[in-house]
């Protein structure tokens, strides 16, 4: 390892779909570890999204200090290039602290973006842009996504087959510059490395994560989330607009405005939340560099990764393979 490298703070990732246990993992790990704990979830950053959001609560956060919670109103949104600003200058604070720095989330593009940087490209071809519209109108969003698929596979696999903003972005950057959006985010994600990182992913059994995340929103009915959408509307908070249009939160608002019953919103949510975590999972499939940790054996596993990564003590003939050494392992 190069003394550049040694010299960069070091940061672990605890990564994983809603409902996988993610919370409970990190403040134990943070408490062994001597580490505090940034937020990279996309809704915990708004106050008084609490219940809805499974934040961490007061007494959790007094366990261990907490980094990007409730900074920002509802109605101020918050942008991924914002998140990046503020999460890396709470890494370089932790680090002169000599504090180890776990960042955890669920929300796949801010932790890729605070990963790798921003990819800003080109700049947007109006011209162009307008002929991929017509062609969606015409042909459907679909048909853009499998031209996408035909120059730039690796993020096909990444962007939803209905996510027209982002094909739009990828084949707009294929056009203007030759090559795949895939391949300057590579690039660019190499020449912005500012700190060395270890990404553990907490991977649950489906049937299992499944049922985490109904249980999960049933006990958030019984902590008052009703209450808590209620006063957010009551506050001129519009259920059409994010934050708020947000599952849990969107269904609840329907509920109270006599869209629809009780028991449809919950199930609705419920499934939305299923179809999240799905989605989730598929992101994390394909991103480079997660060890997946062994549902039976995250936290030992976790632990172990995390202490010989925070103590700098890698030194076998890959710090990389050194780490999934160990997470084959009985640790």
């Amino acid at each position: 390892m190069s003394e550049t490298a040694l010299r960069l703070p070091r940061v672990g990732f605890i990564v994983g779909p809603t409902g996988s246990g993610k919370t409970a993992l990190a403040l134990e790990l943070a408490e062994k570890l001597r580490a505090e704990i940034v937020n990279a979830d996309s809704r915990l950053v708004y106050r008084g999204l609490d219940i809805g959001t499974a934040k961490p609560t007061e007494a959790e956060r007094s366990r261990v200090p907490h980094h990007l919670i409730d900074i920002r109103p509802p109605d101020d949104p918050l942008d991924v290039a914002e998140f990046a600003a503020l999460a890396r200058t709470a890494i370089a604070e932790i680090s002169s602290r000599r504090c180890g720095v776990l960042i955890v989330g669920g929300s796949g593009l801010y932790l890729r973006v605070l990963r790798g940087g921003i990819f800003e490209g080109p700049p947007a071809s109006s011209e162009l842009r307008d002929k991929l519209a017509a062609r969606a109108h015409q042909y459907g969003v679909d048909q853009l996504h499998r031209e996408l698929a035909a120059v730039d596979p690796e993020a096909a696999r990444r962007i939803g087959v209905h996510d027209l903003y982002r094909i739009t972005r990828a084949l707009e950057v294929f056009e203007l510059t030759g090559e795949p959006i895939s391949a300057h985010q590579r690039r660019h994600a190499f020449a912005r490395a500012e700190f060395e990182s270890l990404t553990l992913a907490v991977a649950v059994e489906r049937k299992q994560l499944y049922e985490n995340i109904d249980r999960r929103f049933d006990e958030m009915i019984a902590a008052g989330l009703i209450n808590e959408v209620r006063g957010l509307l009551a506050a001129g908070y519009s259920p059409e607009r994010p934050p708020l249009k947000t599952i849990g939160y969107e269904q609840i608002a329907a509920y109270l405005r006599g869209e629809i019953d009780l028991e449809t919103a919950v199930a609705r949510a419920k499934q939305e939340s299923r179809r999240l975590a799905k989605r989730q999972l598929t992101w994390f499939r394909h991103e480079p560099d997660l060890v997946w940790l062994d549902p039976n054996r995250a936290s030992v596993q976790a632990f172990a990764l995390l202490k010989v990564f925070y103590s700098g003590c890698d030194t076998a003939t890959s710090p990389r393979a050194n780490l999934e050494r160990l997470s084959r392992e009985e640790i």
